[in-house]
């Protein structure tokens, strides 16, 4: 293995974790980790193990949610492009280093992408806003629990109890 991730292209102990986390108690946000595209998912051994943005999208309307925004946190196009996200979905890519803390533009961004969001779908108060990045732990917790933080004033014991049930380790 090298700079993270396997030979074969599948991000580095991204197997290790479920696919998509339940919905954060009294927010619109889930986390998930990141939708590969066609190509690597060709390259998985088990068909079980797949995971792209249709298969979110199934997994959200199992648990009769709907996503209108994803917040992709990777620091990297390579496990898909703009094109491989469904067109009813809106997408916003903040490249954002992985094992560091984010800088404070970074979290500028995600609030003003969430903010804009919530602004523009008030009026469809049931759509999520997703957001990975490669496993939907470390940099996407972070910014969830910013946001939760810094704009809904939560207390930061409270969001990091919430943000410890979005995913979990398989």
């Amino acid at each position: 293995m090298t700079g993270g991730r396997k030979k074969n292209g599948i991000p580095d102990r991204w197997l290790d974790y479920s696919a998509v986390g339940k919905r954060l108690h009294g927010t619109r946000f889930i986390a998930f980790k990141v939708p590969l595209k066609q190509a690597l998912n060709r390259r998985l051994s088990s068909s079980s193990d797949v995971f792209s943005h249709w298969d979110l999208l199934d997994a959200l309307k199992k648990q009769n949610q709907e996503l209108g925004l994803i917040i992709d946190l990777t620091f990297t196009s390579r496990y898909y492009r703009l094109t491989d996200v469904p067109q009813s979905l809106l997408c916003v890519k903040i490249f954002t280093a992985g094992h560091e803390v984010p800088s404070d533009e970074t979290i500028l961004s995600f609030k003003r992408s969430v903010r804009q969001f919530l602004r523009e779908t008030r009026t469809t108060v049931n759509k999520l806003i997703g957001v990975h990045c490669t496993h939907g732990l470390n940099r996407t917790g972070y910014l969830i629990c910013r946001y939760l933080i810094d704009v809904d004033g939560m207390d930061p014991s409270e969001a990091v109890q919430r943000e410890s049930r979005l995913l979990f380790h398989v």
